[in-house]
């Protein structure tokens, strides 16, 4: 999965929030300064390059729509994070999180808690 710019991912958000837009549309959700239409339009077609859109033909005009969730999104952000940063390790992210106090003794036990679970299913 290609990681997105904030602007993508703003964009995205449009789609995962309201369903299948046409890019006119997206225009009423900016506040002044609004960005140009063609703007909006070059975003658009690179994340359908990018096969996160897909689109449906109207006419001369196409409707754009999310194909991955944002759930699939985040979580192969995660991954990606993971790798990158952590060497493909979950426990060095954990511990990391731990050592910086971003998580605390409460949080760590839940957390045990749901592992436990979910390999008792």
């Amino acid at each position: 999965m290609k990681g997105l710019t904030s602007k993508e991912e703003e964009v995205m958000g449009f789609f995962w929030e309201k369903g299948p837009l046409f890019v006119k549309q997206m225009l009423d959700f900016y506040e002044e300064p609004k960005p140009h239409f063609n703007t909006l339009s070059t975003i658009v077609r690179g994340l359908e390059e990018k096969e996160y859109l897909s689109h449906e033909t109207f006419g001369n005009t196409y409707q754009y729509f999310a194909v991955i969730s944002e759930e699939d999104y985040h979580k192969g952000t995660l991954k990606n994070v993971i790798n990158k940063y952590y060497n493909n390790s979950y426990l060095g992210a954990v511990s990391s999180l731990i050592q910086e106090e971003d998580i605390s003794l409460e949080e760590l036990k839940r957390l045990i808690e749901e592992v436990e679970k979910a390999h008792k299913k």
